[in-house]
């Protein structure tokens, strides 16, 4: 696949209005097709399979986790997805009917390292309107900052920096950044796993509303199974080496969840002991 130089894109129609419906390519609600996804990484002279013949898709509005045991590829497989990382000539990957060359517009990452993924020497502000700037007029900037900033939970905080921030806080703020920029699609990567548990309850629920509120498409990368059940409407089960996709279990719980309601229905439990055993299996 062809790749582009831009890392980062981003629509500015609001995503939860008629101009999201209207994104060039979308069609059939289906936002990323995925069909025969091969991925070698290279040791030396010799390659290794990571990814072996990986098909699944994702629809509008959907929320997908994607478990497996360590090494299997997810990280792997959302970089394929997001455009960060070449399949095999041979593999289809389609984001919004488009073939993925590069990072799809209307998609943004999320990475459990938040650290990284924030500039320490600008603001929280500053950091939320980096992929904004210079592409709208100030006051329309400024109004998408602050909506995001409130919809986290900062906006008393805007005028810190990440360094003045808890994991958590700045967890948040990538995820404002997100907002701000109206992405469609998050693709995130166990952005809750190394936070504390009552921080990634918090934030668990702050997605499950940024889910519902701004109908995003989201596609999301943990070890965590009750994380994951809680979280999704299908979990996709990696599992091999080279890794497939092995289970797709769909998750027929209420919406909105709730951190104690919800996990202590017969169908929770039910469901983490299906994913555990996929996973686990015998071993």
């Amino acid at each position: 696949m062809k790749r582009r130089s831009t890392r980062v894109a981003s629509q500015d129609a609001n995503p939860a209005g008629p101009d999201r419906a209207s994104d060039p390519g979308r069609g059939d609600g289906l936002v990323f097709d995925a069909r025969g996804i091969d991925v070698e990484v290279g040791y030396g002279a010799e390659t290794r399979r990571i990814l072996r013949d990986v098909t699944f898709d994702v629809r509008d509005h959907e929320f997908v986790s994607i478990m497996g045991r360590s090494g299997t590829g997810k990280t792997t497989l959302l970089k394929v997805l997001g455009g960060l990382r070449d399949a095999a000539p041979h593999s289809v990957v389609r984001a919004n009917g488009l073939p993925v060359d590069g990072p799809p517009a209307g998609v943004i990452f999320v990475f459990q390292d938040y650290a990284a993924a924030l500039l320490p020497w600008r603001t929280i502000e500053r950091n939320v309107s980096l992929g904004l700037e210079g592409r709208i007029e100030r006051p329309q900037l400024d109004q998408r900052v602050s909506e995001a900033l409130e919809m986290v939970g900062l906006a008393d905080r805007r005028r810190d920096y990440p360094w003045e921030l808890s994991g958590g806080m700045q967890q948040r703020v990538q995820l404002a950044r997100s907002l701000a920029m109206r992405a469609s699609v998050l693709l995130m990567d166990e952005p809750f796993g190394s936070l504390d548990a009552m921080t990634k309850a918090t934030l668990q629920d702050e997605l499950q509303q940024v889910h519902r509120d701004m109908r995003a498409t989201i596609v999301f990368v943990t070890h965590d199974i009750d994380e994951a059940i809680y979280l999704s409407d299908r979990i996709l089960i990696l599992e091999g080496g080279p890794a497939t996709i092995a289970q797709s279990i769909p998750v027929d719980l209420p919406r909105p969840r709730d951190q104690l309601a919800t996990k202590e229905l017969p169908e929770f439990l039910a469901l983490r002991r299906t994913v555990y055993e996929a996973i686990v299996g015998d071993a």
